[in-house]
């Protein structure tokens, strides 16, 4: 592996860019974020430059945050090629976009790579790194050394299926809770009260699949004869929420989703929220 990330370059100062460049900073690298307007970042981490055009001198590394609409991207990554000549690794952080797509007008895909952080990015300590066929293997062991670096565990997807791991797995769940919720057999409640006092905590000291072992593959291999042709297997979007979506219930931003925030302090919710995650995280880490 030739030389290792020193200079990253984090392009989007939205919700994940800050989180993004804050966990950079804390690692002890050389941090810069590319912005249109600087002068609007009023809460830019200490030891961070913020720049409006591209440094010139290239990154190592580029963290694009941009928003996820692919000419957006494609935009930005013509003029990093353009600038830097296929120098740095081009990691774009997208959460469902076609990674095949974004790469396929790219001079260099072989120096390009997603690299998927969960929100909030400076909390969460695991980043799924997704390689496309032309990744090198230098581009993914030179990125993942820099994330683990910045005390992330990195989660390597060999190759882009839609929605990576975490994605995908919240999404197969999810489609099943909406459809038990939208046929009245439970409420969103009963869900999340699932979530939270049975299968969240359980998860979280054994996993998914070591579970299974500690339960008896033999018990499971049956439970799955009786369950899994039952499940809801529809290749469309439940309707219950894309009907939210087009009334405009769009959750604490119009004040209704799955439930009723009027009224109350979102942003008090939203920090008590990230107290308790910090502390069940720091519970996980006990030996």
């Amino acid at each position: 592996m030739s030389g290792s990330v020193k200079r990253v370059l984090v392009a989007g100062y939205g919700t994940m860019g800050r989180g993004v460049t804050l966990s950079f900073v804390r690692g002890g690298f050389e941090t810069i974020v590319l912005s249109r307007d600087p002068s609007r970042i009023a809460d830019l981490p200490e030891g961070a430059t913020a720049v409006s055009e591209l440094p010139a001198e290239a990154p190592d590394l580029v963290l694009e945050n941009v928003p996820e609409k692919v000419d957006v991207k494609h935009a930005l990554y013509r003029r990093l090629e353009d600038a830097y000549d296929g120098a740095p690794i081009i990691a774009t952080n997208t959460s469902g976009l076609s990674l095949e797509e974004l790469a396929a007008p790219l001079r260099h895909p072989e120096k390009f790579i997603g690299a998927h952080y969960l929100q909030p990015a400076e909390a969460f300590p695991l980043v799924e790194v997704i390689r496309i066929p032309a990744t090198r293997d230098e581009t993914t062991a030179r990125t993942t050394d820099a994330m683990e670096r910045t005390g992330k565990q990195v989660i390597t997807v060999n190759r882009p299926v839609a929605g990576f791991l975490f994605n995908r797995l919240q999404h197969a769940m999810l489609h099943e809770a909406y459809w038990m919720i939208e046929q009245g057999i439970v409420t969103a409640e009963d869900v999340d009260t699932f979530a939270r006092r049975a299968f969240g905590p359980r998860m979280c000291v054994t996993g998914v699949i070591e579970q299974k072992d500690l339960s008896g593959i033999d018990t499971h291999a049956l439970s799955q004869l009786g369950i899994v042709p039952h499940l809801h297997h529809g290749a469309e979007p439940i309707r219950l929420v894309q009907d939210m979506y087009a009334r405009g219930d769009l959750g604490v931003k119009t004040g209704k989703g799955f439930y009723d925030w009027t009224g109350r302090d979102v942003d008090a919710y939203k920090r008590k929220a990230a107290e308790k995650l910090k502390r069940i995280l720091a519970i996980i880490e006990e030996e």
